[in-house]
């Protein structure tokens, strides 16, 4: 469920092939993210799941996968 939502918030934000979205993605290299995607799915992602994300952790998320992780983290 978290992974869905996530993958189509990257989808919807940067444009990407929802093929290009896995766990296992790295946000730069495989789905070409730079600082201004950074900051709209940032905002994107607060908003479907209705939490706060600090900027600083954004920036040391590297793969999908982290985002799915912390994300499950602050819903549990």
């Amino acid at each position: 469920m978290t992974f869905e939502k996530v993958r189509d918030a990257i989808v919807e934000t940067i444009s990407c092939e929802e093929s290009e979205v896995t766990m296992e993605a790295s946000l730069v290299d495989d789905i070409g993210l730079d600082s201004l995607d950074a900051v709209e799915l940032n905002i994107a992602l607060e908003e479907a799941f209705g939490v706060s994300i600090p900027a600083d952790e954004m920036g040391n998320m590297k793969t999908v996968g982290e985002i799915v992780a912390f994300l499950d983290a602050q819903q549990a």
